[in-house]
């Protein structure tokens, strides 16, 4: 079988790496992989260190691009992998704009789509924003859906797909998680601790991870996350880590208000394995990421989440997370209350995590096996 797996931002990469890497030890299929670099230095940072090479780079990131302008180039240069490629099936993870295009362009082929985390829902089309939207456009063409959860795959079922196209995986993010926390050593970590200027494994302070990112946050939400941060500042025993993402509506706010603070660290991006490694070490995460939503949990780590919805509440209904939007106050309280009740952090460190056990993949690719052996049983049948 054929299979051509899409993506183009960090987070499809890092929660795809483990599939592809399964679909190429696998003798039933030959993977063709495309980027749309959608996202650039992000993603290609991810795919050294799974030493993945995409066979097809389509490179459509262009500086201030609107969601339109980058919707009309993918579809068109997708179109084009399709015709090259003829794939039997098109693979796409998530929720990006890549996802969405790759889908409707190989539904323009009649090319059967399977999509990894399937049927994560907010109920609110504009939160988060166009992700929602982009999730449920999947949805009504996809021929396999790899639900991460029960919940997600009760979600889809509502929305009238077929029972048995509806498979429960775990989140392949967990693969990729346990996988890297293997190659963390030594090494690396002394080598991420003097790169980023953070304190000895001695040293007292607790580190608050911060990750920060979300369209629907740059109206305002920026500024009120930073202040926030400020807040928790204000105690001695506290490291503020924040690699701050590259867009402007994101470091122009944060290097404003955060930059001189001698609590706050704000970082560059950083590649997958220090990330790993800073949020093995930190305290607790603030967060409005999806995937770290997930992560954080498998190394007992609580979430406070500063956005208003998420398409992930199995983190919050097991307690491993908490919504906190993006007021100053909530957020600041929050923080502090984990800072000060050892009892209420560790019932949110010890909950269980629901999204997965990091074989995600190995079940992804025995449903596609037995795809492809149903296919060639017909084959010989004919």
């Amino acid at each position: 079988m054929n299979i051509l797996v899409a993506f183009g931002t960090r987070p499809e990469a890092i929660k795809l790496f483990p599939v592809i890497l399964a679909l190429r030890n696998s003798r039933d299929f030959n993977v063709t992989v495309c980027s749309t670099a959608q996202h650039r230095e992000m993603l290609d940072q991810v795919l050294r260190i799974a030493n993945i090479e995409p066979d097809v780079d389509l490179d459509i990131m262009r500086p201030n691009q609107t969601l339109p302008q980058m919707t009309g180039r993918i579809l068109s240069a997708f179109d084009r992998v399709l015709e090259d490629a003829a794939p039997d099936r098109v693979m796409v993870q998530g929720d990006t704009t890549t996802a969405m295009v790759a889908t409707l362009s190989s539904y323009y082929r009649k090319i059967p789509v399977d999509h990894v985390e399937a049927g994560l829902r907010s109920g609110n089309i504009y939160s988060p924003f166009p992700e929602e939207v982009n999730r449920k456009i999947i949805s009504t063409v996809a021929s396999l859906h790899f639900a991460p959860t029960p919940a997600a795959a009760e979600s889809l079922r509502r929305e009238s797909v077929p029972k048995d196209r509806i498979f429960i995986t775990g989140n392949t993010v967990i693969d990729a998680l346990l996988k890297t926390r293997g190659k963390i050593d030594d090494a690396v970590a002394a080598r991420g601790l003097a790169d980023n200027g953070l304190p000895p494994l001695d040293d007292n302070r607790r580190i608050v991870l911060v990750t920060a990112h979300r369209r629907e946050n740059f109206d305002g939400g920026m500024e009120r996350i930073a202040s926030a941060l400020l807040k928790l500042a204000e105690r001695e025993d506290i490291l503020i880590v924040f690699p701050v993402h590259p867009n402007p509506n994101v470091v122009g706010p944060m290097r404003n208000r955060l930059g001189n603070h001698p609590r706050i660290r704000l970082l560059p991006p950083q590649d997958y394995v220090p990330f790993v490694y800073l949020l093995s070490r930190c305290h607790f995460v603030l967060t409005d990421s999806g995937g770290v939503q997930e992560e954080a949990p498998a190394l007992g780590k609580p979430v406070l989440v500063m956005r208003d919805t998420t398409e992930r509440p199995e983190g919050v209904t097991a307690g491993t997370a908490l919504l906190v939007g993006t007021d100053p106050r909530r957020i600041a309280e929050e923080g502090l209350r984990l800072m000060a009740d050892r009892v209420h952090y560790q019932r949110m460190s010890r909950a269980h995590n629901p999204f997965g056990d990091g074989r995600a993949s190995q079940r992804i690719i025995n449903v596609l096996a037995d795809t492809a052996g149903y296919r060639r049983q017909k084959e010989s049948a004919l």
